[in-house]
């Protein structure tokens, strides 16, 4: 995510921005910021040529190599609107974006932040905070009523402009990572049997979670993502008393839950030996968990799943 000038955030400039984009410029024709840079919505563009390109220049000094299909995966799992999200174009190449995903989070519309990056060269420019600025109109006519995104707490440059933008902290989450030989599994000797099972169970099995999951691990999320994830049941006879949802192909365990009746029986290890088993990866990464989940958080410890690092849930209201 770029960090840009504070000056270029500041509310009262972004209203004014706002109020001229809206009822002077309007937001479908593109928007030039200066001689070079066109802000277009990404409508028609394609993934493969175009975006995944844009995607991998922006992050190329991270050290992380991005899979296309685990970022194609990515997007749909997480609602990516093409004709919602925007990019910086100087002449046919994206130099900037902000892919924005479209769903209901808390009973409210809500664009999520799905990944916003600029190309290094043009970095330290205002042009995300362009980008920004000119989506509002669009999100608005569309419905949206509410921007909600996730930062590391430890990037508090970012934090801070947030805040002066008007996104208020909604949540505190933990993320935790280990490589899978090192996750004390525990053995099989759980009373149930574990199965693969739809989707449209795992909605009806959703009081066995502690706390609302966050957009990323949302049940929408997991439908729109079915097609790359597997879930499984946990059945003590005929009864579904724990389930797990994840991706072999990344790691990404993104829920496990046992209802509460039936806990401290082994159930929850059985599931988490299930999945690892079934990882591609060699690793398993639990995004997003509350610090009040105190169970889920006591099982991942106990299973040497230690928190890598912390993210704030922000939200603006549009």
């Amino acid at each position: 995510l770029e960090i840009v000038s504070e000056s270029a955030l500041r509310w009262n400039s972004l209203v004014r921005n706002f109020y001229y984009l809206c009822h002077v410029n309007g937001y479908s024709a593109g928007n030039t910021i200066n001689n070079m840079i066109e802000i277009r919505n990404l409508e028609n563009v394609d993934f493969d040529t175009l975006l995944f390109r844009a995607f991998s220049r922006a992050f190329a000094d991270y050290a992380i190599n991005f899979d296309k299909e685990e970022v194609r995966s990515m997007l749909v799992r997480r609602g990516f609107n093409p004709a919602l999200s925007f990019a910086a174009y100087d002449g046919d190449e994206i130099v900037a974006f902000t892919f924005n995903g479209i769903g209901t989070y808390n009973d409210t519309l809500t664009a999520y932040d799905t990944g916003t990056g600029t190309v290094k060269d043009y970095r330290g420019q205002g042009i995300a905070a362009d980008i920004f600025t000119y989506s509002l109109p669009a999100l608005r006519v569309a419905g949206v009523r509410q921007y909600l995104l996730e930062v590391l707490q430890d990037n508090g440059k970012a934090i801070s402009v947030y805040r002066r933008l008007g996104f208020e902290t909604t949540r505190e989450f933990y993320c935790f990572h280990r490589s899978i030989e090192s996750i004390r599994l525990a053995d099989n000797s759980a009373k149930c049997t574990v199965a693969p099972v739809a989707v449209d169970t795992v909605r009806t099995m959703q009081s066995a979670c502690d706390f609302i999951p966050s957009w990323q691990n949302s049940i929408e999320s997991i439908e729109r993502g079915q097609g790359q994830l597997t879930c499984l049941a946990a059945m003590i006879g005929d009864a579904k008393v724990g389930y797990c949802v994840f991706d072999s192909a990344t790691g990404d365990l993104s829920q496990i839950a046992v209802n509460a009746q039936f806990r401290r029986q082994g159930i929850g290890s059985r599931l988490l030996h299930e999945a690892a088993m079934r990882m591609v990866t060699g690793s398993i990464k639990v995004l997003n968990i509350p610090p009040d989940a105190t169970s889920v958080i006591a099982f991942l410890c106990a299973r040497n799943i230690p928190v890598a690092t912390k993210q704030y849930e922000m939200i603006l209201p549009l």
